[in-house]
């Protein structure tokens, strides 16, 4: 038996929570939430520090009072909510799969809003020698058994990857009174916020290595230290610069992953750089009727950011269940120089609408101008003070400049002085 629902959201995280909200105010009030964990929240469950909301609540919160927010507007829509519901499948007619204790659940969409997160990359993707030991985890692994379980995973620690996580990680454990003797990075400079390395390493005197790797993992048990070395610029091993740190934890911070086993059994095509989908600016896919927003389609710094994404994903949804499709011409867009991805991957130029193109940088950079080119033609230009590659830039072109696009919209920048 199928079931037919207007628009169902795929995952219940911070992303999940907005699309829905925004489809149902909207006036599309068919809405459903499906999410594999017994509430919805997402990551935001465990991260118990404050920063989140500032931009779209204009309050600061944890993150679990920032899913709260978004957990009573669902609860005051009645949207309806499955948990404990794992989808195994979405066909590219729109008809979701799912699993749970009562059996197998199947719904025919009108729309589909594909908001199923990332995971963390684990140690077999790094190919670090040495055992098996306790003691080594995922930063997102530790921060839920720490912040949700109440268990300390180790005393003194060593992380490898200054991604967010990583570096918020390191700031927990020193809370807790464990020592956190390095955060080594492989790449020359963080992927961190700025920000974040200040508040979380900084603050604590806590080293970071540059140009640095996990070579070896010492232990049999119990992880009894590691060793790490500088890389070259083609990230090849420094021999003669191998030390030892004697520690019982590895923390791994190195990277997430956009969960798009989903998409990609859609027939949906992947960005090989972002990972996600390839998307128009209303974020839908190049199946007609299904959307992607959040993490699932690149990885944000701030929530905040999600929240934001996963609103137009949602208002899309409910468009297109209305038979308000995105038609006319389109071009793609492009990164040019100093800009490695842009998105949305392509826009409809006749909309008359102004549009955000999302980008992040190759390196870090000082000041520079970004431009927004169709042609010859200068669609946009932003100055930043600073650029760097764990800071996703936003630059919106107005709908009449716009409308001028007919070739490709590439970005790109110059440093300036």
């Amino acid at each position: 038996m199928i079931v037919e629902h207007d628009i169902v959201i795929v995952g219940g995280g911070p992303a999940g929570m907005a699309a829905a909200v925004a489809a149902y105010d909207s006036g599309v009030t068919d809405v459903v939430i499906l999410d594999r964990e017994p509430g919805l929240g997402g990551i935001l469950r465990q991260c118990i520090h404050n920063g989140f909301g500032l931009h779209k609540l204009g309050r600061e919160l944890t993150g679990p009072e920032y899913a709260d927010a978004y957990l009573k507007e669902v609860e005051a829509r009645g949207i309806k909510i499955y948990t404990e519901t794992t989808v195994t499948a979405v066909s590219p007619d729109r008809v979701v799969t799912a699993r749970n204790r009562e059996g197998i659940l199947k719904i025919q969409a009108g729309a589909v809003v594909l908001a199923m997160g990332c995971r963390e990359r684990s140690r077999g993707a790094l190919n670090i020698s040495g055992t098996r030991p306790a003691g080594v985890y995922s930063a997102g692994t530790a921060q839920k058994l720490i912040n949700c379980e109440g268990y300390m995973v180790g005393k003194t620690v060593v992380i490898l990857g200054s991604g967010d996580i990583g570096l918020i990680m390191a700031r927990r454990m020193t809370f807790e009174g464990a020592k956190v003797e390095a955060v080594c990075e492989v790449m020359p400079y963080s992927g961190g916020l700025i920000r974040n390395i200040e508040q979380c390493l900084n603050d604590f005197d806590i080293p970071l290595y540059l140009s640095t790797t996990v070579v070896e993992i010492h232990g049999k048990k119990r992880v009894e230290g590691v060793t790490i070395a500088e890389v070259d610029e083609k990230r090849r091993v420094k021999e003669e610069t191998k030390r030892y740190i004697p520690c019982d934890t590895l923390l791994l911070s190195v990277g997430l992953i956009p969960e798009n086993e989903l998409t990609r059994s859609a027939g949906i095509p992947i960005d090989p750089i972002t990972n996600g989908a390839l998307v128009d600016e209303n974020r839908e896919t190049a199946v007609p009727g299904i959307f992607a927003c959040g993490n699932v389609l690149q990885v944000h710094d701030l929530v905040d950011y999600v929240s934001d994404e996963a609103e137009i994903a949602g208002l899309g949804a409910a468009n297109f269940v209305r038979g308000s499709k995105s038609e006319g011409a389109s071009v793609e867009t492009v990164p040019g120089n100093g800009v490695r991805y842009v998105l949305p991957q392509r826009v409809h130029t006749e909309t008359g609408k102004d549009t955000a193109l999302f980008m992040r940088v190759t390196q870090p950079f000082g000041k520079v101008r970004f431009t927004v080119k169709s042609g010859d033609e200068v669609l946009a230009t932003a100055v930043r003070l600073k650029a760097a590659p764990g800071e996703m830039e936003k630059i919106v072109v107005k709908g009449d400049k716009l409308a001028m696009a007919k070739a490709p919209i590439t970005v790109s920048l110059e440093v300036v002085k």
